[in-house]
């Protein structure tokens, strides 16, 4: 069932591209800053394809990292929410894919809203399933501590988990705003929490290292 709402997501990329193709340019905008300005112009060929191809790429690498993960077993253990987790991606794929269609046809604004409003949800759905993976070397909060520990990988992701859930719903309500304000404030998040996990499983691996010593 995964395998046909994955390829109906791809389908629905390139159904979306031959509705716009019409409506193009021969360039048109690929690309958009912090601030929501076009910084770069591409074919129209790079804007109807770019996204589809990437989907196939990002879900074909996907069901290859278990094969080749050190830890490979470890993926039994959460299966079910790495299936889940290629679901997000893919659908948040789609959906900044439909914001670029919607940004070379005309309507720069509704890019960076889109992408945001894609964004935020990933970061829910991510916040959610975080704390049920298991140590692997290609998902989740992969430090030389929550690798060497079950325990801090368990710790990391837990606290990790609430925190991409509260980013992750701050940046869909501050989507509508202007991408003076939204972008900044979705990158700073993003930095905010990546380090803030990376300090947190340090510090709960010197506190194991304390105890057990």
């Amino acid at each position: 069932m995964r395998k046909i709402i994955r390829g109906l997501l791809v389908a629905a990329a390139a159904v979306a591209s031959a509705l716009a193709y019409s409506g193009l340019p021969e360039r048109v905008p690929v690309h958009w800053n912090l601030s929501g300005e076009v910084d770069r112009y591409g074919s129209r060929t790079e804007a109807l394809l770019l996204m589809p191809l990437m989907m196939l790429a990002v879900w074909g690498l996907m069901r290859l990292l278990p094969r080749i993960d050190p830890l490979r077993a470890n993926y039994a253990k959460f299966a079910g929410t790495y299936e889940l987790l290629i679901d997000a991606i893919l659908a948040m794929l789609f959906l900044i894919h439909v914001g670029i269609l919607l940004g070379a046809s005309g309507a720069p604004d509704s890019v960076t809203i889109v992408v945001r409003l894609a964004v935020g949800a990933m970061f829910v759905v991510l916040g959610n399933v975080m704390p049920r993976t298991r140590q692997n070397w290609f998902i989740g909060v992969r430090t030389p501590w929550t690798l060497a520990s079950a325990r801090v990988w368990e710790k990391t992701h837990r606290v990790g988990g609430y925190a991409f859930v509260v980013l992750g719903i701050l940046v869909l309500l501050t989507a509508p705003l202007a991408p003076q304000v939204g972008m900044p404030f979705l990158t700073a998040g993003i930095v905010v929490v990546a380090l803030g996990t990376v300090v947190y499983s340090y510090l709960e691996w010197r506190k194991e290292q304390a105890n057990g010593a």
